[in-house]
């Protein structure tokens, strides 16, 4: 049985106003961020669905079709230029949950492991989106800095735009046919 802790009725203005370090509940999050957390699922979704529509596509367990980002990083690589977005992701990476001795802790993101812009780039795409879906919501002191999220949210975004263009990904991408 479910047992719920806060109140069934409608929290008061005063109740969805929290102090930054503790947002823990949907509904003590800003719209907009809730929205842009949405917003980056769903063109997250949209841009693997592309690759895979456009033969970036890899086995993965039990036959299940993967989007192939390393076939993408491999073929675009040497033509990617990071805009100014893209360059302000790459000098802030995100941090991510690591085991390390046997505990879970959050370390920044190390560019190093990939040796294109375009692979260091789609490590924090995906750092991102593995950090709303899987991550730790506690245990991280910028976990609730709306405006960090924000950042990260918005110029993420714009980058899934930017490797559709160069990946001629568009009509998959934004359902335009």
């Amino acid at each position: 049985m479910f047992i719920r802790e806060r109140p069934l009725e409608q929290p008061s203005v005063q109740e969805v106003t929290p102090s930054p370090l503790f947002l823990s509940h949907i509904g003590d999050y800003q719209a907009e961020l809730k929205l842009k957390c949405f917003e980056y699922f769903y063109w997250f979704a949209r841009f693997e669905f592309a690759l895979k529509e456009n033969g970036f596509v890899k086995n993965g367990p039990y036959d299940a079709a993967l989007a192939d980002w390393d076939k993408f990083r491999n073929r675009f690589a040497s033509v990617f230029t990071p805009s100014s977005n893209e360059v302000a992701l790459l000098s802030s990476p995100p941090q991510r949950q690591v085991l390390a001795d046997g505990r879970a802790e959050w370390q920044t993101t190390s560019l190093d492991r990939e040796s294109s812009e375009l692979g260091k780039v789609i490590l924090v795409l995906k750092t991102i989106r593995n950090n709303l879906f899987h991550g730790g919501k506690s245990s991280q002191a910028d976990w609730d800095n709306p405006e960090r999220n924000l950042f990260y949210l918005t110029h993420a975004k714009r980058a899934l735009d930017l490797l559709a263009t160069i990946g001629s990904l568009e009509a998959d991408y934004e359902r335009y046919y």
